[in-house]
């Protein structure tokens, strides 16, 4: 039987969302950059920085899902969800801009400040899923692991620039960084508007019957799972283990050009891994790099040069890289019945978790005790192992649909 003939989604219109993920990271970096000099500024001491930023996963945790299910339901009752897109962005943006500014309140300027980030993180996350439900929607189920590395290249790439971000912006005045990354960030999203509206000269893919929201999640809580070990594997193997890595063999003012080698790894084998997923499926791709990805973590761990400690970083890159692209678009076709952005929603969720996690570490000084140090080493190898288990039980057990 011959496939439906479906629209191909523009390139150009994949690599402009890729601006606005880039973007969005760059903003983010900005923001961790800042945040303890920004507090201070307001009569907060530093040390409550990791605090604020665990509490912005957890606002990241809810309001994916929440913007998920909002793109879902705005695009069935009016067609589109640009609007609710941008609309959120404009609050967001603004909000982002005027927190360096709330010093200047005096007394006020702490709560001013909370305030600003609380609603900056919680309307950001229209940035998140939304995009990718917009897109989805006029994509064939073959083009998605393609369009899904074309906007993660995005990224990938703000991931890898945030060293030099860190070295380059430090003695910066916060208020100029920030005007910078919120208006540009505001002026791009700005052309979703003509990206609707040009997607929708073309037909969408076909409409299936509504999903329940029960029979998503139950159909999908082993794969969030997966993707739950996959995602803290990252996690600890690049937050907490690779700069210890590095220094065993290096200064730590050259940091700033290794720590991208992983991002690097994760951009160019994206590619290749989305040929793979075309023709193989998603969740074979995910078993697959995922089992890949725990020997990069371990030859990286265990390197005895730097020479092979950048390639254990290459392999790991690439195939978190390929865990990424596959995982988005798996989520894509688990809600292709009309639920796509709960699906989506839920992904981000669980990356928010694990971000949240590996925080937690950091704040109890758990990741600095001499005798947690192997367990660390160790961490990602079994949980990337674990959860490539996991996708190739769900490989062989789901009957091959689509890509997944």
């Amino acid at each position: 039987m011959t496939e439906p003939a479906f629209p191909r989604v523009p390139h150009a219109v994949a690599l402009y969302l890729a601006l606005v993920q880039f973007l969005f990271v760059t903003m983010w970096t900005v923001y961790v950059i800042f945040l303890p000099q920004l507090l201070e500024s307001v009569g907060i001491p530093a040390r409550y920085t990791l605090w604020i930023l665990m509490f912005d996963q957890l606002v990241f945790m809810v309001m994916d899902v929440v913007m998920g299910v909002a793109a879902d339901r705005v695009g069935r009752m009016l067609g589109r969800i640009g609007p609710l897109i941008i609309g959120a962005t404009i609050i967001s943006c603004i909000a982002f801009l005027l927190i360096p500014h709330a010093a200047l309140l005096g007394g006020a300027g702490a709560a001013a400040s909370l305030a600003l980030v609380l609603i900056w993180t919680a309307t950001s996350s229209a940035l998140r899923a939304p995009p990718w439900v917009l897109l989805s929607k006029y994509a064939a189920a073959p083009s998605l692991p393609w369009m899904n590395a074309l906007m993660l290249s995005g990224l990938a790439i703000g991931g890898a620039l945030a060293p030099y971000l860190g070295v380059a912006l430090k003695n910066f005045d916060p208020r100029l960084p920030f005007a910078l990354s919120s208006l540009s960030l505001l002026a791009v999203t700005a052309g979703l508007i003509w990206v609707e509206r040009h997607l929708a000269l073309q037909p969408k893919v076909s409409e299936q019957p509504l999903m329940r929201v029960a029979a998503l999640v139950a159909g999908a809580g082993a794969f969030l799972l997966g993707c739950l070990l996959l995602a803290q594997g990252f996690q600890i193997h690049f937050s907490l283990n690779s700069a210890g890595q590095y220094l065993r063999y290096t200064r730590p003012g050259q940091l700033e050009y290794l720590m991208p080698v992983f991002w690097i790894g994760a951009n160019v084998a994206m590619f290749p891994g989305a040929a793979l997923a075309k023709r193989h499926g998603t969740l074979p791709v995910m078993a697959a790099a995922a089992v890949i990805g725990a020997g990069g973590t371990l030859l990286a761990a265990q390197a005895p040069s730097l020479g092979l400690l950048i390639a254990g970083q290459l392999i790991a890159g690439g195939a978190w890289g390929c865990v990424l692209m596959a995982s988005f678009s798996a989520a894509l076709e688990f809600g292709r019945t009309g639920r796509e952005g709960l699906a989506l929603g839920l992904l981000f969720a669980m990356l928010a978790v694990a971000t949240l996690v590996r925080m937690a570490m950091m704040v109890s000084q758990l990741h600095k005790l001499a005798d947690f140090a192997p367990v660390l080493d160790w961490a990602p190898i079994v949980l990337w192992f674990t959860g490539g288990a996991l996708f190739v039980a769900l490989a062989a057990a789901r009957p091959r649909r689509a890509i997944i």
